[in-house]
């Protein structure tokens, strides 16, 4: 009992300075070491760098490249004007007076098409705040109308989307990013018309109260000014095609047919040591990174007059977002794998086995962690890297492909990740001008719809054999 309550006491330690705004970074090793501590003192030295270290490389040497290309994709897209340009095309398109339709597909179409969610909180806000002060809509319903489109469907439940949260499990299942595709769709269908019916119900609700935009905001954007000088939409959204397009070419067809499907061995001279490389557990992640390589490219070839004066100092900001986002995730990934090597966690594993169907079981411990953690990547990471055999030995039990098992574990990751101290949540009230008390309810419903898709999308499976 006194073990359990060790592992449940570091666990609330990190949430809480999490949700206190203490950097993960230099707390997550803190509560994994004081766990440590409390059950072996002798061992808190040899296990900081012999596991959690260890293990916070591992994260980095697999997933740090995507997270630097990523936010550097994001960074020119921005920079180069393009983003606003797609921004501006879509409310066009669907009209003004659908603000909240337009600023959901908004943040949907960037997040698809590679551009980090972070960098897109940034890009969508201004016009998001533009649109309900127009239509007089109060400008709370602003974050949980950006976190439906950014925070969501597109970030894990779609397939081939090249967000973080989708690639992690292709380590871990050997798939890809397009695991599943007939219940992600499913999945990101249901939460983008359950939550834009939620977000216009929340619409109607205030407007009948008489409630309009408000007056006394802060962080409000200037006025946007003319469009005359935007790119061609057609052009904004080449780059973003370009990486769709190539991250299913490099899956499908030029990874396996360069690397093969087993093990690939270099050796770059005669006598030089061979480099030995498993392919299958790095060909998904290959693709994302060469489809933002290419998507990069292509805004460059077409904007390099715009982003050049800007790239050095733009590119630098990237960068260190990147890192700082990394290493976040690195900390909590190290931490989770102390966690699961405590006694304690015997009893949690056991609490959680007692769940009998191998979906479910996967879905609440990966949603579970993501909440305690605040990170879907974090959680998913501590979740997969403590029970991955586990779930695999229940899915081959029952005959479910390790494709489902992707599909439900990044899915969950973006569950229940969202409570308060998530960093994206800290982030999006901050850039807004807005608090907790003004707006996380209409996150927290998001949060809900998010998580409940996870089971629609199980009991889709079972009752169709879809995948």
């Amino acid at each position: 009992m006194l073990s359990f309550l060790i592992c449940l006491a570091s666990l609330c330690f990190l949430m809480l300075v999490a949700y206190r705004g203490f950097s993960v970074i230099l707390f997550a090793p803190i509560a994994a070491l004081g766990a440590v501590l409390l059950t072996d003192p002798s061992a808190v030295l040899p296990v900081y760098s012999g596991l959690f270290m260890d293990k916070m490389v591992v994260f980095v040497k697999l997933y740090f490249p995507v997270f630097m290309l990523g936010a550097l994709f994001g960074k020119v897209i921005e920079l180069s004007g393009f983003a606003r340009s797609i921004v501006s095309s879509v409310i066009k398109a669907v009209g003004a007076d659908r603000a909240v339709l337009s600023i959901v597909l908004v943040g949907g179409l960037l997040t698809y098409g590679g551009v980090s969610l972070f960098v897109v909180v940034f890009a969508v806000y201004p016009f998001a705040a533009e649109m309900f002060r127009q239509g007089d809509i109060p400008k709370r319903l602003i974050p949980g109308t950006i976190a439906l489109g950014a925070f969501t469907f597109t970030m894990d439940s779609l397939p081939g989307t090249p967000q973080i949260q989708n690639i992690i499990p292709t380590t871990f299942f050997h798939t890809n990013a397009y695991a599943a595709p007939i219940l992600g769709t499913i999945g990101g269908i249901f939460i983008l018309i359950t939550g834009v019916a939620y977000m216009e119900w929340r619409l109607r609700s205030a407007r009948a109260a008489g409630e309009g935009y408000g007056t006394g905001h802060i962080m409000e954007p200037e006025v946007a000014a003319s469009d005359a000088d935007l790119v061609h939409p057609l052009i904004a959204l080449l780059p973003l095609v370009v990486v769709g397009v190539a991250n299913l070419l490099f899956t499908r067809w030029l990874g396996p047919v360069l690397y093969g499907t087993a093990m690939n061995k270099v050796q770059l001279t005669p006598t030089g040591t061979p480099v030995e490389q498993e392919v299958g557990k790095f060909i998904a992640i290959w693709s994302v990174e060469v489809a933002l390589v290419l998507g990069i490219l292509t805004v460059m070839l077409f904007s390099y007059r715009v982003v050049a004066g800007k790239f050095a100092e733009g590119s630098k900001h990237a960068i260190a977002g990147s890192l700082l986002a990394s290493i976040n995730t690195a900390s909590e990934y190290g931490f989770g794998a102390v966690i699961a090597a405590l006694p304690g966690f015997i009893a949690i594993r056991e609490a959680l086995t007692a769940i009998p169907n191998p979906l479910v079981n996967e879905a609440v411990t990966v949603t579970t962690l993501a909440g305690i953690t605040g990170s879907a990547s974090g959680g998913m990471s501590i979740a997969l890297a403590a029970m991955k055999d586990q779930f695999i030995a229940m899915a081959t039990a029952n005959q479910i492909p390790l494709e489902v098992l992707h599909r439900v574990a990044s899915m969950a990751s973006g569950g229940m990740d969202t409570l308060p101290h998530n960093g994206a949540v800290i982030t999006l009230l901050a850039v807004t001008g807005l608090t907790h008390r003004q707006s996380y309810k209409d996150i927290f419903a998001i949060t809900c719809i998010k998580t409940s898709a996870v089971f629609v999308v199980i009991a889709t499976y079972y009752l169709t054999g879809l995948v």
